[in-house]
């Protein structure tokens, strides 16, 4: 079973000033987003990727690149670009003040109940999550297929992307993946496995990842927690 480490974008112009993004073009990393976008880039340089996979959206394009930019110099992966994994289409939200859509009526089914969300002009969150599983899922398949059960591989997507993804690697139904946090340039890591999903780590800004390079665990789970991965 290959790994994956999940990455959110760092912070943007827009997170900052408290604005939903959504798909708009050339929303970028502030400084402080570059400097996450680097911390994070230094935490994973020891992990040797087998592919790295970003959203299409320029934040997280730059947010790969920082990471990418710290790998060894003798690494040896492709960079794809997957729109199965950009930021949801939040529709007639998009570009509108967050501290104003907390005003409207969706927003509350979205905190309490987002499976039954459809953003006006938008996309359902379900249909989100499903597309961003099943892409992630995919990849994750031909990594393991292509370089063996030891692999580790890199998406770098958004947060509520990045949120539905770890809900359902563990097994959590959608409406409670607001229990989730992610935040920016936040790494978090899920192996997926023959018998269930491990998710070894969500939204960690700090800590030795060295322990990523060693040979694939076996699948099945210690009676009385085992030892840690590192």
């Amino acid at each position: 079973m290959a790994t994956v480490v999940v990455v959110r974008h760092g912070r943007t112009t827009a997170n900052a000033s408290g604005v939903l993004a959504g798909r708009t073009a050339g929303v970028l990393l502030d400084e402080v987003g570059r400097q996450q976008a680097a911390a994070a880039g230094a935490r994973l340089a020891v992990v040797p990727f087998a592919r790295v996979v970003t959203s299409p959206l320029e934040r997280c394009r730059e947010t790969t690149e920082a990471i990418v930019a710290q790998q060894s110099a003798d690494a040896s992966f492709e960079v794809l670009v997957d729109d199965a994994i950009t930021e949801c289409d939040y529709g007639d939200w998009q570009g509108r003040p967050l501290s104003e859509l907390a005003g409207e009526d969706l927003w509350q089914v979205v905190q309490r109940q987002p499976s039954a969300v459809t953003f006006p002009g938008g996309e359902t969150m379900s249909g989100m999550q499903h597309r961003a599983v099943s892409a992630i899922r995919a990849h994750d398949a031909a990594v393991e297929r292509e370089h063996g059960p030891g692999a580790v591989w890199l998406a770098v997507s958004h947060g509520d992307v990045v949120k539905s993804v770890l809900a359902d690697a563990l097994g959590m139904h959608l409406d409670l993946f607001q229990r989730i946090s992610v935040g920016p340039a936040s790494v978090s890591i899920v192996r997926y496995g023959t018998h269930r999903t491990d998710v070894l780590a969500t939204n960690t800004d700090g800590g030795d990842l060295g322990w990523l390079r060693g040979a694939a665990p076996s699948t099945d789970a210690a009676v009385g927690g085992g030892a840690s991965t590192v």
